[in-house]
């Protein structure tokens, strides 16, 4: 089996490791415009050799956004700020993929630093809205969605990844995890719908199915694309591991690559058992039953577990989150542990440990 530093071809994508970087919300954006932060938070990690960057969730439009400090990715003027960042990072040997997302229930908050509190439309914010009007939290009921909505909404998917094209991006990653709009389809807990969005399971996956499809006609075929999944809602009635596998082998044939295993965020008052690869379960759970390619989540701390994970085919990435804010040089560092002798950047090479010291 291969190993953590050993590179993996996805299509026509080659990319240099198996530790990327999940994506983060930063809240640092003005009208979803990425900026100077954006571009040293991303560059760093593309200097410490991660071979994979997964760009934080951006908005498909203003409207699709969790904050009003989201980034975004509906116009132009965001395409040219992407593409000085997917520059930079292309030209340190990583690739960059970017999230794309329509926050659906939870959109119109403050940042998470200011308490996530709803910002009203006298504030500059706007009515959420979701499969059913059911409220999330403390936040107030969102409105239904009508058909013609919704297919408006693929159309933006469609749109956001048409610029994600010329903004210079390597892959495009569905945020359908977390309680936003695509997985507020797929649960039943959030799903109450009468209509061919809702009910079975087949009507369920409908917007996820038609977001993909979108997406494909225009994201190149040599390009991967990939859906970041809430494999499990951790509540009795909700979705489970058993149709997130399901959906993997419906999505296989129509596009989707890769299945990034995340779990939970459908309601706000839920236990979940948070430990060490809690998550990777979900992974390897679906490399089980699919021939989808995966990626595991989920405090992955140590360089000795995500090797494991890899070599033992639990999955065929990892991604690493705050793990990576905490260290951005946790790739150097494990190479080191494991005995890899990678290649440093120029700049950096008298930083690099050395086995023999010259004095």
């Amino acid at each position: 089996m291969p190993g953590l530093f050993d590179e993996i071809k996805i299509r026509e994508l080659t990319i240099s490791n198996r530790i990327w970087l999940s994506p983060m919300c930063q809240y640092s954006a003005v009208d979803g415009l990425p900026n100077t932060w954006h571009m040293v938070h991303l560059g760093k990690f593309a200097m410490g050799k991660v071979g994979l960057l997964m760009a934080e969730a951006t908005g498909i439009s203003a409207n699709a956004r969790s904050t009003l400090h989201d980034v975004g990715i509906w116009n132009d003027q965001q395409v040219k700020a992407w593409k000085l960042i997917t520059d930079f990072v292309k030209q340190q040997g990583s690739k960059i993929g970017v999230q794309l997302w329509h926050a659906g229930q939870k959109s119109s908050t403050t940042t998470p630093w200011q308490g996530q509190d709803y910002v009203g439309l006298e504030a500059g914010g706007w009515q959420a809205v979701a499969p059913s009007s059911i409220a999330f939290g403390k936040l107030p009921i969102p409105r239904s969605l009508t058909t013609d909505e919704i297919k408006s909404i693929v159309k933006d998917y469609k749109s956001a990844a048409e610029r994600a094209v010329k903004a210079g991006f390597d892959v495009v990653e569905i945020h359908g995890a977390h309680g936003y709009l695509i997985h507020s389809f797929l649960s039943p807990i959030t799903n109450i719908r009468k209509d061919e969005y809702g009910g079975s399971f087949e009507n369920r996956i409908r917007f996820v199915t038609e977001v993909v499809q979108a997406i494909r006609q225009v994201w190149p075929d040599n390009c991967p694309l990939f859906l970041r999944t809430s494999s499990h809602d951790w509540i009795e009635g909700g979705w489970t591991t058993t149709e997130n596998t399901q959906l993997a082998k419906i999505l296989l044939p129509l596009g989707v690559d890769l299945i990034d295993c995340s779990s939970g965020g459908i309601k706000a008052d839920i236990n979940y058992p948070v430990a060490p690869g809690y998550q990777v379960q979900f992974s390897e759970n679906i490399k089980k039953d699919s021939k989808i390619l995966t990626c595991a989540v989920g405090i992955i701390t140590e360089p000795l577990v995500a090797e494991e994970i890899i070599r033992s085919n639990k999955a065929d990435a990892v991604m690493l989150g705050r793990e990576l804010l905490r260290n951005p040089n946790w790739v150097l560092n494990a190479a080191e542990v494991l005995g890899v002798d990678l290649e440093w950047l120029n700049q950096y090479k008298q930083g690099k440990p050395r086995k023999k010291l010259p004095y």
